[in-house]
């Protein structure tokens, strides 16, 4: 049974009106599991209004929980886009196609320059994110990652929904991880958002994580985009995803994401309200519901938040983010995908951590080492 069946099986209005109605019996049940034993019944009930009053106990929990399975170390990374353009009528996001704004897509000497600003910094993992479009292909995503292999250890990329074949051959190119948000898992919400280009399509979106998993790679990030529809359910069915995916593909690791709608290019839409103090009870709720899984700090956030924020169960953040194509290094004025609110440099990132007894992580692995056992390495191939 493929995830999309799964979906299928679920309504999304009912699992919001279910997460709603969920009792302070449900949450004190949830939090008495053992760490690992958490159903998606005491995720519901560990996002519900109901738990909001044991949100510190949570915070707690989940730090611990943390600390335990990753210790005091941040990965930190930076996106690298290499285009902008886009085929995709998507309301929320500034790379739309109707938007009328300067589209580029950059050359191999772009992307060499980017990413050896990138590498000055200090980062060994970036990731590579472009706007949906079939003008940036497969063979496109594999020179750039033939280029930029030989400065970092980790390779990951954000871009459109591609085929299992493609996937695989990217690997072959050193693609690590590979993210894919399915924006909302609202029907209704998904279908009013995107009106046009190969992104209608929600159910081949949705089973793209399968296709990852049947593929071999060896990171795939999950996530909804927090305002365009209720947000405790579409947490919930990130959770069902990951849960599923876990199960299916176990020879994968998997990162959960918590994007939230930023100011944009073009008409602003209706948002579904998505605080901070909703933002933290959602990493909690995972962090207690699923102790493996990656959770990342994105520098959509505030500076303010990030500082509070990040021992409450993240193991990555974004630093020094530009989300336009060149704009590390040649265009640093081109137009973003969004606005960013942390704008402090990887620098200033890592002193913050290291003065509050946190290791910034620059790369979590690398497969070019050579110490390894024969057993390991059969194990991580």
């Amino acid at each position: 049974m493929s995830f999309l069946q799964i979906w299928q099986q679920h309504n999304f209005s009912e699992t919001a009106e279910r997460i709603q109605n969920s009792t302070t019996a449900d949450v004190r049940r949830a939090l008495g599991r053992r760490p690992g034993t958490l159903t998606l019944d005491d995720f519901a009930a560990l996002l519900s209004p109901a738990a909001e009053p044991f949100l510190e106990e949570m915070a707690q929990r989940s730090h611990a929980l943390t600390v335990e399975r990753f210790g005091r170390v941040m990965q930190l990374y930076a996106p690298l886009y290499l285009s902008n353009v886009c085929g995709n009528v998507c309301h929320y996001c500034g790379f739309s196609a109707t938007n009328r704004i300067p589209r580029k897509i950059l050359s191999e000497s772009e992307i060499l320059s980017e990413g050896e600003v990138l590498r000055g910094e200090g980062f060994r993992h970036v990731l590579l994110v472009t706007g949906e479009s079939g003008r940036v292909g497969t063979g496109y995503f594999a020179r750039a990652l033939d280029l930029l292999r030989p400065l970092f250890a980790n390779l990951s990329i954000e871009v459109q929904p591609l085929s299992e074949a493609e996937y695989a051959q990217l690997t072959r190119h050193g693609l690590s991880a590979v993210l894919v948000y399915q924006e909302t898992y609202d029907p209704a919400a998904y279908a009013l958002q995107h009106t046009k280009g190969p992104k209608r399509d929600m159910p081949y979106r949705l089973e793209t994580p399968d296709r990852l998993g049947r593929a071999g790679v060896k990171k795939i990030g999950l996530g909804a985009l927090y305002g365009l529809s209720d947000w405790r359910a579409d947490a919930w069915f990130t959770g069902c995803h990951l849960r599923y995916m876990e199960k299916m593909y176990w020879k994968s690791r998997y990162s959960i994401s918590f994007p939230r709608l930023r100011p944009h290019e073009g008409t602003e839409i209706p948002v579904t309200p998505f605080n901070e103090r909703d933002l933290v009870q959602t990493v909690c709720a995972f962090r207690l519901f699923d102790q493996e899984v990656e959770l990342s700090l994105s520098t959509r956030e505030s500076a303010r938040f990030r500082d509070q924020a990040f021992r409450l169960g993240f193991t990555t953040m974004s630093a020094g983010s530009k989300t336009n194509p060149g704009g590390y290094a040649s265009e640093p004025e081109s137009l973003e995908q969004f606005s960013i609110d942390d704008a402090r440099s990887p620098a200033e990132i890592a002193a913050f951590l290291r003065h509050h007894k946190y290791d910034p992580l620059w790369k979590d692995w690398d497969p070019t080492y050579d110490g390894w056992s024969p057993a390991i390495k059969e194990a991580i191939s």
